[in-house]
Formats: structure tokens, sequence, C-alpha cells
């Protein structure tokens, strides 16, 4: 079994030399045996098999994900577990550590191990899946750990953007017309936009982590739902506010929002393996205060996403193969636009609760690459309690500007909390 990479999963894949890691860290109490957990990884590549391809190139060097006759199992490293901390600095790790992807497959586990308590890694390569692959592997996992017997079914892999587009979009005349004209026009300002001579030094990256307890994060989700609003826009302009209190004219105005493509192309189901994105952009307008931003903020994105077309924007993509290496170069050299990538995973709908062992915590993934502005955040919420993880690199955000960024996030929140019970 085979298939070639969209174009979005070459760009992330790059040459290989750079890696593009997203680690999903969570935290079990009880006792496990190694045997256990090689047995649950191996169910999961019983199931999706794009967990054991390797990535092989062709004449032309174009990358394959390709399943090799005899599997390759998923790695696993063992660390002693020192401290509460310990996933933080193996995540950064983990960060930096290239895959072997021509002999290794593009997941590997990490086992953080204690006498009653473990903290687990998953680490993906970016271009393999998505944050809700990631969460559906996760899923599984534990259903396979707690019981070997457990049943998780057979994934009916994505071969090919055939099967995430309709047949009467994918053969429309009209709509291929539209496709290559939009990726033309496109490739074509990609290569006019001047960049600088040399990648920006990133330099040091970093991972900050909070937490909210239940009671605030139950108030911060009744906070929305009495205003009309999502958490998802409420956190976007609290975001995008500090980075306007903390880094004054340096700031943006630009939060950038990954929307689940399941949302709109139900061909992609919540167990597939696949990696493709939908974006929208957040910004405040500077003239109006914070709750009359807030409403602004809402029709803005409810206008934004119902023009997400996943289709033709894959379409496009695939289109414009030949203009990859221009757009990676203006991703890598470009100025960056943006104050920070913003996720939010939404409640993780995973059991904490098993036979063996109980699911204490899912901390919120993270991720880090080489295309440009490292600034990102992401949120999650399980078991009630939200979650915050913020990835970021000296040379695009100081350390101690995003301690800052943070603090005032915190801040405002509870402000606004506080201002909704006292009224």
């Amino acid at each position: 079994m085979k298939r070639k990479l969209l174009f979005g999963e070459r760009m992330l894949l790059g040459d290989g030399t750079e890696p593009f890691n997203a680690v999903i860290p969570f935290r079990l109490h009880g006792i496990f045996k190694e045997e256990e957990i090689r047995y649950a990884l191996g169910r999961l590549q019983e199931k999706h098999p794009w967990l054991k391809a390797l990535i092989q190139y062709d004449e032309q060097h174009i990358p394959w994900f390709q399943v090799p006759e005899a599997t390759v199992s998923i790695p696993i490293r063992l660390v002693n577990r020192e401290n509460e901390d310990d996933w933080q600095e193996e995540s950064k790790q983990e960060w930096h550590s290239t895959f072997d992807y021509q002999t290794k497959p593009l997941i590997r586990f990490v086992w953080i191990k204690g006498e009653v308590v473990s903290d687990m890694l998953f680490v993906f390569h970016h271009c393999l899946c998505d944050g809700g692959s990631a969460m559906a592997l996760l899923y599984e996992f534990l259903k396979v750990l707690d019981n070997p017997n457990a049943e998780i079914g057979l994934e009916n892999p994505i071969l090919g953007i055939e099967d995430v587009v309709p047949a009467h979009i994918l053969q429309s005349g009209k709509k291929q017309f539209k496709a290559k004209t939009i990726g033309r026009l496109a490739a074509l300002a990609i290569k006019c936009i001047p960049v600088g001579r040399k990648v920006i030094d990133r330099q040091t990256d970093y991972l900050i982590h909070w937490k909210f307890d239940k009671k605030t994060s139950e108030q911060l989700i009744s906070y929305c739902k009495s205003r009309g609003i999502t958490v998802n826009t409420f956190l976007g302009a609290t975001v995008l506010e500090a980075f306007r209190k903390v880094r004054g004219a340096a700031a943006f105005n630009k939060v950038s929002c990954p929307v689940d493509i399941r949302r709109f192309a139900p061909q992609i189901k919540d167990d597939h393996i696949f990696a493709f994105g939908l974006m929208i952009v957040m910004s405040l307008n500077q003239k109006l205060n914070f709750m009359d931003n807030l409403r602004l903020m809402q029709t803005e994105v409810e206008r934004k996403t119902a023009k997400l077309n996943p289709y033709i924007t894959m379409m496009v993509m695939e289109s414009a193969h030949d203009a990859l290496k221009n757009f990676t170069r203006l991703l890598k050299r470009g100025k960056s636009s943006n104050d920070c990538m913003f996720s939010n995973l939404g409640r993780i709908q995973i059991p904490d609760q098993y036979r063996t062992f109980s699911l204490e915590t899912v901390f919120s993934p993270s991720v880090i690459g080489p295309l440009g502005n490292t600034t990102t955040m992401v949120t999650s919420t399980f078991r009630g309690q939200m979650d915050f993880s913020f990835m970021g690199s000296e040379g695009y955000l100081p350390q101690a500007e995003a301690l800052a960024i943070r603090d005032e996030i915190i801040g405002r929140i509870r402000q606004q909390l506080d201002y909704k019970t006292a009224s």
C-alpha cells in the first residue's frame, strides 16, 4: 500500500533534515509492563496502515507513504520519572529529534516511568496526522492497554485526494479550471514576494504550560455561553489583547486558528490518519472595547468559517506542487505577519477511568517546526480542566515576553470572570 504525499504533507515533511514534530503527553496512574505497551502500539499499527508507513522517493524525487511488507514496530524510549515536569523536558527533546523515516515509521513513543505514575508521550511527524487523529489514537491506545481483547476496528485509509473530494467536484471542468487558475496566480505571487537571504535564527525553543482548575474552567465556559460567543473566540480575543499589551507596536494583531477539516469533509472520519488543515485569522478592532470586539469577532469567525471550502482548497494546493519550493522559502525567510497560531482542541472525549489504571490528565499537545514563526498556543479541556501549552522561540518571541503574555492572559480571564460574578 502506498500513496503520494499531498502538497501540505510535503510542505510539513520538508527535506527530512529539520524536524516538524507534534507531541501528545498524558499522565497515567497504574503499573504497566513494557510488553503491554508494545502490544497496544502494535494493535494501532494493525488498524492504521500509515502508522507502519515509511517515506520513499520516486525517480522525480517525489515522496510517497509506503507500507513495507515487514512491519517496523513503533520505537519506545524509556525514561525514569524524576519529577512532575519531566514530560516538558522530554517534549522539547522530541521536538528536535528527526525521524529516520526511510527505515522507521513516522511515530514513536516515550514512557517516562514512575512507580505508580507514568507520563507518556506520543510523538508524530506533523506530516502524518493532526490533533484530531492524535486524540483518536490516544483513545484506542488506552482502550487496548486496558483490555488487550478490545475491538478497535480497521481503518479504511485515505489513498489520495479522490478519497476526500467528491467525484462530482473533482471531475468538474469548472472546478478544475478555478483551482488551477487560483493555484497559478498564488504561485506567481509567492515567487514575486521578496524574502530575506537567510532563514531567521529562531535560537532557543521553549514550552510554557499552565492549567485552570475545574471551577475556573466552568466559569469561563458559562461566561461565554451567557454572551453567545464560543470559548475559542473569547480566548482568541484575550490572546490578541495580551500580545498588544506586552508587545505594543511589535504586535501584529493577528492570530491564525486551525479549523478541523472533518467539520466540512465527512469523508474524513475521526479515526483517519490525516494531516490536512484549514485556517482562519482573528484580529481585534483597535477602536472597540473588549465586549464589542467579542461580538464583532464572533460574527467574523462565523462568516469566515462558513466560507471555508476544503475541496477547492485541496484542489488548488494539489495543482501547485511545482510552487512548493518557493512557498517553503517564503515561510522560512519571509517576515512574520501574525502573533501566533492558536489552536483549541476543545473537550477531549476520552474516558479517565479504566480497569487497571486511570488517566489523570491529557496535557495539551505541543508542536514546533522550521516553517517561520514558531509561536503557537494550544488549549484543550479534559476532566473539566482547561489546559494550555505555549510554544515559541527566542528569535521570534523572547521567553520573557511569552511569560508576560501568559500572565496577562490569566489575569484578563480572571478579571472578566470576577466582573461577571460581581455583576
